[in-house]
């Protein structure tokens, strides 16, 4: 019952946001946020169809595809060419999905929804900050839309399952980047071999302000500690993120290589990048 009633009051101010006016930030200080990357097979039914740092994810099953974050408005177009150049469709778009609610992934979410019909489902504490256009994101002011609002079809809690196609993702609450940021799990395999998949939102830290002055999210330490104690335990076989940078996409993949899960494979460097997180957190709370 409590999430039937989260998702009709959430479904309320997002059409109470469907005529107020967006202002995407820019973006020039990031080029790489808008460069095209050639789209190419990532890991058994995984791919990659974003730009050449805003990782976007198609998961393609027998009954309809799965979108994992839609980059910035401008975006939407080079989606599209990218899923057409792997050989399949927009339209079979079936689930969308983000790892944070922020304009830098969810920004040609809403056209894209309406474009596929797709179901867009978010983590719970994501869901008012995708359904008002960021404007009740914490970092924010709240005064105008940083992204078109997107209608949430199904709220997701920690470990929630989707499933597709016969294929299954795990929904990992993973917060302090945004209240509701996630990551997933998933598992697929080629003629080779099984993998053990994580599509990871690192836990970085988006403001410059002092925890304790964060007034519109007073448990944004204990979240980030959390989500770096969660993050550590995890156990998969190859892994990605939100941005390319993060995991090395320019250096892993160069346009027109083969396919070679394995690039992706180096587990190690993800621990490594969680425990310099981890030095930047007690640095941030005064440890």
């Amino acid at each position: 019952m409590k999430k039937i009633l989260l998702l009709i009051l959430i479904s309320f101010g997002y059409c109470a946001m469907q005529a107020q006016e967006v202002h995407e930030p820019s973006s020039k200080n990031h080029p790489e946020w808008s460069k095209p990357f050639p789209p190419f097979r990532i890991v058994g039914n995984l791919y990659y169809v974003g730009t050449a740092d805003l990782a976007c994810y198609l998961l393609v099953t027998s009954k309809g595809n799965i979108l994992i974050n839609t980059g910035l408005a401008s975006s939407e177009k080079l989606i599209e060419e990218s899923i057409k150049k792997l050989g399949f469709k927009l339209s079979d778009t079936k689930i969308l999905l983000t790892t944070q609610a922020h304009f830098d992934h969810l920004g040609a979410m809403a056209a894209i929804k309406k474009a596929t019909g797709a179901k867009f489902m978010v983590d719970y504490a994501d869901a008012q900050v995708a359904a008002d256009g960021g404007r009740s994101d914490y970092d924010l002011d709240g005064k105008v839309a940083v992204f078109k609002p997107v209608k949430v079809d199904r709220i997701l809690h920690d470990k929630d399952i989707i499933r597709l196609g016969g294929m299954e993702l795990i929904m990992l609450h993973h917060p302090g980047h945004t209240k509701g940021s996630c990551s997933f799990l998933l598992t697929t395999n080629d003629q080779k071999r099984k993998y053990r998949v994580l599509i990871a939102n690192l836990p970085t830290i988006v403001t410059d302000k002092k925890f304790a002055e964060v007034t519109a999210y007073p448990q944004i330490a204990k979240d980030y500690a959390y989500t770096l104690r969660s993050m550590k335990n995890l156990k998969f076989d190859l892994w990605v993120a939100s941005h390319g940078s993060q995991f090395d996409l320019l250096k892993k993949h160069k346009p027109g290589d083969p396919y070679n899960p394995a690039v992706f494979m180096d587990v190690k460097n993800f621990y490594d990048y969680l425990d310099e997180l981890q030095v930047e957190y007690d640095k941030k709370i005064g440890k």
